[in-house]
């Protein structure tokens, strides 16, 4: 299924600087970051309940906000996309 996965870290602090890095990394080893902090990711059932707990894991509830999406795996219908950012699709083959 494709999950998008938004967040909102305070960063005012030094902790809150490593909390932001922490998140992005552990979301970039699951998805394509499509802006600053959203990322779509193409996930099993298992592999989101763990990065969730590992997101969750990370954050301060108290000051950050962490957004789970549940397009499905008919999204293809559900994305628009306008601007200048190159778009893609999690199906296809990434070349890094």
């Amino acid at each position: 299924m494709l999950v998008l996965i938004t967040y909102d870290v305070n960063t005012e602090t030094p902790q809150g600087k490593k909390r932001l890095r922490q998140i992005a990394k552990q979301c970039v080893n699951y998805g394509q970051r499509v802006q600053n902090s959203v990322f779509e990711c193409k996930l099993d059932a298992a592999q989101c309940r763990l990065l969730q707990a590992k997101l969750v894991s990370l954050m301060d509830e108290e000051t950050d906000s962490l957004r789970f999406y549940y397009l499905g795996n008919k999204y293809e219908n559900k994305i628009d996309h306008f601007g200048c950012k190159e778009t893609y699709l999690p199906d296809d083959p990434m070349i890094i």
